[in-house]
């Protein structure tokens, strides 16, 4: 470690700074941000530092026959930006196009109502804190913390004037789980990139994320629900029901084939992750499990057949769920190029040598590399506002410490890591985080209120979930 260590690590500090400045102040576009922000970094690495070149694994270029090191230049800024951009949507285009189509099936069906009906019979008016975060973790599996808030906003809305409840002690427990599976469990973009980078099953993650995920979300839904509710008051607006709203020839799914169609992706990946536990490589069986339990084909065949069991099944026209489909992936389009920059601005900053710089001082400090990864996460979040953007960065950071720093690491450790990395992607959303806004809006809360509840929560998962990661980490 060294002084130049120190002033990469506070180029790369002035250059979030910027981009906060850029996205919350003066409210410019978060991908134009980014690339701005990038080039903050990478001006600061050229004209300031000196910084020598990279070649594409992260490595500085050796020197050449003259003994000259090759410095790092303006027009390589812009490849890195462009390479880390191609590099971060290669593995996830697909699978967040794929997801945001399941789940625009499960609103359209009324799949989502059904679940929560039988969900509620089955626990009972007593435990309907259980009920909602069954839900929440059935529904978050496959959909976005926002369209999950969107698809159980009017049942708990429902469930309030039914069971005449506090609002926010059911609606608590619906954020903290829906937020979890968004920030640590695959199919979810954040984390099924992280997991591609470390070279991961998506089924170990799962798994992982399951163990860690659940505790946490009941630490920081029910239990911090109990402190608070009696501190905010929210009135909550009208319940409407959507089961009226069916046209003529239309009817609503089964549950069976609603939570199965939710959950075909999940069992596919685990089904692949169990064939290379039991079978030997080489294996037609496991190979075939591996084919089918690939992320973008688990998601591919459950696009298809939720087109038939929440679709043809329940009365609607082929053309109709084209149209489905179509909407479902016009909404995306901005948040892929976000996730692209966010790749593009990671990968700068390694070629810059922040990435080196980071990991020769979090060495020096002696940090874990799961409280390492945590750390860098969190930081992007609180700065960014952006859980996606967060994790993405880390685990391309991370992805090139743990090659130098600790090469050995076991897969189940690098599992936790990127459970660690994902709870701290959603640590502190305060009001650069549109996720803010759109809770804000759902419960009708003052923007102070907010603070008191949402922020809350996100911190109570980021920091819970860190030390239920710590603990495993250490354990096993």
């Amino acid at each position: 470690m060294n002084g130049a260590d120190w002033k990469l690590i506070a180029l790369a500090l002035a250059a979030i700074g910027v981009l906060v400045l850029l996205v919350t102040r003066a409210k410019i576009n978060a991908f134009i941000a980014l690339a701005v922000a990038s080039l903050v970094v990478g001006a600061g690495a050229v004209l300031w530092l000196g910084s020598p070149a990279r070649d594409a694994a992260g490595l500085v270029i050796n020197a050449g026959p003259n003994g000259v090191v090759p410095k790092y230049t303006m027009l390589a800024v812009v490849k890195s930006f462009g390479d880390g951009l191609g590099g971060a949507l290669g593995g996830v285009t697909a699978m967040i196009a794929l997801g945001t189509m399941l789940g625009k099936l499960l609103a359209e069906s009324g799949g989502a109502e059904v679940l929560a009906l039988r969900f509620i019979r089955f626990f009972g008016a007593n435990r309907i804190q259980l009920c909602i975060m069954a839900i929440a973790l059935t529904i978050g599996l496959t959909t976005w913390f926002a369209v999950g808030l969107v698809l159980l906003a009017p049942i708990l809305l429902t469930l309030t004037h039914q069971t005449k409840k506090p609002y926010l002690r059911l609606f608590l427990p619906l954020l903290a789980c829906l937020s979890v599976m968004h920030g640590v469990m695959p199919p979810h973009p954040g984390p099924a990139l992280a997991a591609e980078k470390l070279n991961l099953s998506m089924g170990l993650v799962l798994a992982w994320g399951f163990l860690i995920g659940i505790p946490t979300a009941a630490v920081a839904g029910p239990l911090y629900a109990r402190f608070i509710v009696g501190r905010v008051h929210a009135e909550p607006p009208p319940a409407p029901d959507r089961r009226t709203s069916l046209a003529p020839g239309q009817s609503l799914p089964g549950f069976g084939i609603t939570l199965f169609s939710i959950l075909l992706p999940v069992l596919l990946m685990l089904a692949a992750t169990a064939g290379e536990l039991a079978l030997p490589p080489g294996d037609p069986v496991r190979q075939f499990l591996s084919f089918i339990g690939n992320p973008t084909i688990a998601l591919l065949f459950a696009v298809v057949f939720g087109s038939w069991t929440l679709g043809l099944r329940c009365g609607y026209k082929p053309a109709q769920i084209l149209k489905f489909t179509e909407t479902a992936v016009a909404s995306i389009g901005m948040t892929i190029i976000v996730i692209g920059a966010g790749g593009g601005f990671a990968r700068v900053l390694r070629d810059a040598g922040v990435a080196d710089s980071i990991g020769r001082v979090s060495v020096t400090l002696g940090l874990s590399p799961l409280l390492f990864g945590w750390i860098i996460s969190a930081f992007i979040r609180v700065a960014t506002g952006s859980a996606t953007v967060a994790i993405t960065t880390a685990s391309l950071l991370l992805k090139d410490y743990l090659a130098i720093h600790a090469p050995g690491l076991d897969d189940n450790h690098r599992a936790l890591i990127v459970v660690a990395i994902g709870c701290g992607s959603l640590f502190l959303s305060h009001l650069n985080d549109a996720g803010f806004w759109m809770v804000k809006e759902c419960l009708g809360l003052s923007v102070g209120q907010t603070l008191r509840t949402w922020t809350v929560c996100e911190t109570i998962v980021g920091i819970a979930g860190m030390l239920f990661s710590l603990l495993a980490y250490t354990l096993v």
